[in-house]
């Protein structure tokens, strides 16, 4: 007989996922702080704009398209990141997917993805002269030492993974 899922992942994925992306929101962390601005998509810093900031759907229709990228174009599907930030200054896209885990899981193996998930967004990126960083924001529970191995994969394909928060200096601020 089939048992309930009372810890996460299934059913609770959803539940679980956006409570942590919205505690994890960086578009809450930029109004916090009193010398960033956000107008639409637009992050303003001391008044001078500095950034976008993006999420799924947006970053193909407000950024890609009006900058004659055309995903279809480039890619066999859609790949939606959960959060995307252009630094106009460093000319760099920052794709930032958020994680969150309570148990061993599918999110275990998710995590594995990065290599592949950064070669897709850079193919949509490069074209425009932009260089591209691909990260993770993980909760606590990664913070173990059996993910020791794919945290070493992460850093060798070029991506980079947080515990809980990001700091603004890896986004170029």
């Amino acid at each position: 007989m089939r048992k309930p899922n009372k810890v996460g992942g299934g059913a609770k994925t959803n539940v679980n996922g956006l409570a942590f992306e919205g505690r994890t929101n960086l578009l809450d962390a930029f109004k916090a702080d009193k010398n960033f601005e956000i107008v639409r998509s637009k992050v303003f810093y001391n008044n001078q704009l500095i950034g976008e900031y993006l999420e799924k759907h947006s970053f193909y229709k407000d950024f890609l398209e009006p900058n004659g990228i055309s995903y279809s174009n480039i890619n066999s599907k859609k790949y939606l990141p959960d959060s995307v930030f252009y630094n106009h200054k460093n000319k760099t896209v920052y794709i930032i997917e958020k994680k969150f885990q309570e148990q061993p899981g599918s999110v275990d193996e998710k995590i594995q993805t990065c290599g592949f998930k950064k070669y897709i967004f850079s193919k949509l990126i490069t074209p425009m002269g932009l260089k591209i960083e691909y990260y993770y924001l993980l909760n606590d529970w990664f913070d173990q030492t059996q993910y020791n191995d794919v945290f070493d994969y992460i850093k060798e394909v070029g991506c980079k993974y947080f515990i809980n928060f990001i700091p603004f200096d890896e986004l170029g601020l």
